[in-house]
């Protein structure tokens, strides 16, 4: 179990939301940071990439003919 501090604005808008929804609270955090930690996963995995000495580019040329566009 988590224990989490909002400040005022951001639990209030969080509250109205609830309401809106009829859902909980928790509902709409776990959502938002399942959402932000896969963003994170994906960043990481996007500076992996970038930084591998055997990735293979092609130009945006190569990939127009490649998807016939």
């Amino acid at each position: 179990m988590i224990s989490v501090r909002l400040d005022k604005e951001l639990e209030k808008e969080l509250e109205e939301i609830a309401k809106l929804t009829k859902r909980p609270k928790s509902f709409f955090i776990k959502e938002a940071l399942r959402e932000y930690l896969q963003d994170i996963k994906d960043v990481l995995e996007a500076k992996k990439r970038a930084n591998d000495p055997h990735r293979e580019l092609i130009t945006l040329d190569e990939l127009k003919r490649e998807l016939d566009v």
